[in-house]
């Protein structure tokens, strides 16, 4: 597994044995074990694995909800897309505060919470409306859960273990994206027979029952979140821009808006905005053409959604555990080579995955296309955990939250916009619903080799950043 850099605070408040010792800057702060870390990245983990199966599950259901809904396609996109951000623009960032401001284990059992309860509501909408404003308020369940557990995972792991925690962390997504396909495609084969019922003057169809049992599992790990040790924060390094302790009302109200986390964001622009920019467009791939897969299956290859879960649930384990021991090796190997080695192999792993991507929908059949989409499933794994350890490398510690939050909403909001975009380029480009195929390839062809094209060039800036924070510390 990978190693993380150097430490990105002056001072460290961890022992890397089983127990910890306090700060001895700050002494109140009791010892912060290694049990109490791996225990909060369990329940992490476990969250995120709800998280992306209920996103599978969802994308899965697809075609069904496009039918049952009287849909077009952009419309199915734009309740896969835009429906599920409009919230996270107004309140992601705010929530991200809480992160930096309160103890992050509960912001997280209530985000986990809210997402449970909002996932059950769209198993009872009864118009498109309704299932709209269900997604909309999905996000803000889960805006503050990455911001939040990567700030938290940052403060109760060691630095030269950190990257081994964000590895781990991956396995709540590997377990989403795996399980979700096979066990949600038996389920909907399941319930695809299912007569719709009628409770309380609300008709209910088959699929939305699956919502409806999908929420539940959050609200039990909310609970569990309650039990995790909140880590001793680090103190924030020299020159961090934060409010003044003499701040009015109004400018720490501001502070919620994102606008410190913004300004120093903009202060080291050479590294951050790359960096930005190269995981904005990447997450077309991620979240639009991954959304689109299944339909795409069905109307090509004539699959139903039981095969295509059997087969592609089984290819994205294989490929998400080859990604993570790629991802591992090899940037450990670049680690002794060249100081930004998170963000050159990130960019290295970004063109593997542009390949997959324009390659998957041109294939002769369908084994093919989820073979090929698979490795390019495994390169992204691998792209992952560098990508997000190099943000949490240079990012201040004092808004770690909220700088984690925007970089984050430029991978929710263009990931989100993908599959609207699809949807576009589907009913008023291609036109054909059976060449659903074109619109993959036009989309990943344009986008992902921008994508790469900016994280190559945040190499060098990155270098340099990473350098000069390992002189402070020296």
């Amino acid at each position: 597994m990978a190693l993380a850099p150097a430490p990105i605070a002056t001072d460290n408040p961890w022992n890397e044995d089983e127990t910890t010792s306090p700060d001895p800057a700050r002494p109140g702060l009791q010892p912060y074990s290694m049990t109490a870390a791996y225990w909060a990245l369990f329940v992490i983990i476990l969250a995120t694995f709800i998280t992306f199966f209920e996103q599978v599950v969802f994308a899965m259901l697809a075609e069904r909800i496009k039918a049952d809904f009287g849909l077009s396609d952009s419309q199915l996109g734009f309740l896969a897309g835009p429906a599920s951000i409009i919230c996270y623009l107004f309140v992601g960032i705010p929530l991200a505060r809480l992160a930096d401001i309160f103890p992050r284990k509960y912001v997280l059992a209530g985000g986990c919470a809210a997402l449970g309860v909002i996932t059950s509501l769209g198993g009872i909408a009864q118009t498109f409306g309704q299932f709209v404003g269900t997604r909309v308020f999905l996000a803000a369940g889960g805006s503050a859960h990455a911001p939040s557990s990567y700030s938290l995972l940052a403060d109760a792991f060691p630095p030269r273990i950190l990257t081994r925690a964000f590895a781990l962390l991956q396995f709540g997504f590997i377990g989403g994206t795996t399980l979700g396909p096979a066990i949600g495609g038996l389920l909907i084969a399941t319930a695809a027979g299912w007569a719709p019922t009628e409770h309380g003057g609300l008709t209910i169809l088959g699929w939305q029952w699956l919502m409806i049992w999908l929420g539940l599992p959050a609200l039990l790990v909310a609970l569990l979140f309650l039990t995790i040790r909140e880590p001793p924060r680090q103190t924030p390094p020299i020159g961090s821009i934060t409010p003044p302790a003499d701040a009015s009302l109004g400018r720490r109200i501001l502070t919620f808006t994102g606008l410190d986390a913004a300004r120093a964001i903009h202060a080291k622009r050479r590294v951050y905005y790359p960096l930005f920019a190269g995981l904005a467009l990447s997450a077309i791939e991620v979240f639009g053409l991954q959304f689109w897969r299944v339909p795409f299956m069905i109307r090509t290859y004539g699959w139903n959604e039981a095969q295509i879960g059997a087969v592609m649930g089984s290819l994205t384990l294989l490929a998400s555990l080859t990604g993570l021991l790629l991802g591992g090796i090899f940037v450990e190997w670049l680690a002794k080579r060249h100081a930004d080695a998170n963000v050159r192999a990130a960019a290295i792993f970004f063109g593997c995955v542009t390949i997959c991507a324009i390659l998957a929908p041109l294939m002769p059949n369908g084994y093919a296309s989820l073979g090929v989409a698979s490795f390019g499933a495994m390169f992204g794994i691998a792209g992952a955990v560098p990508q997000n350890a190099a943000i949490q490398r240079v990012a201040p510690n004092a808004m770690r939250g909220q700088v984690t939050a925007i970089y984050l909403f430029m991978f929710t909001f263009f990931g989100a916009m993908g599959s609207f975009l699809v949807g576009l380029v589907q009913d008023y480009v291609i036109g054909d619903p059976s060449q659903l195929w074109k619109s993959l390839v036009l989309t990943a062809g344009v986008l992902l080799p921008i994508a790469t094209l900016c994280m190559v060039r945040a190499i060098r800036p990155y270098r340099e950043e990473v350098e000069r924070l390992a002189a402070e510390v020296a």
